[in-house]
């Protein structure tokens, strides 16, 4: 059970993680340039993966993408969902990943021939 912990634990930073690396990598190859910033797939993306708050909050330190209305909208929305769903993962216990024993108990070890 521990291990679930740790393992969710590591997503979550991990995702959160690449969600900064990518706003920056997007910041860095548009930022000054006035080019339209093409990506915006990958950020939703790694939003619905775990990701809108680091996205939301790498969007105000870095100055970036900030009269983006879809951005301004979606990611706190997607963060408030990422935070509620992390939330009652941990506070069930992760129990939606674990398999219920007492449900396979009740299967037949070896069918027989017929």
């Amino acid at each position: 059970m521990v291990l679930l912990y740790i393992i969710i634990t590591v997503y979550i930073a991990a995702v959160n993680f690449y969600a900064v690396m990518l706003v920056k990598a997007q910041r860095d190859e548009y930022g000054d340039t006035g080019e339209k910033p093409t990506g915006d797939g990958k950020l939703i993306l790694c939003a619905m993966l775990g990701g809108a708050v680091a996205v939301y909050v790498c969007m105000f330190l870095m100055r970036y993408r900030l009269k983006n209305m879809l951005f301004m909208i979606l990611m706190p929305v997607i963060g408030v969902l990422n935070v509620y769903f992390f939330f009652l993962a941990y506070r069930s216990g992760l129990s939606i990943f674990v398999i219920n024993a007492a449900a396979f108990g009740r299967l037949p070890v070896a069918i027989p021939y017929l």
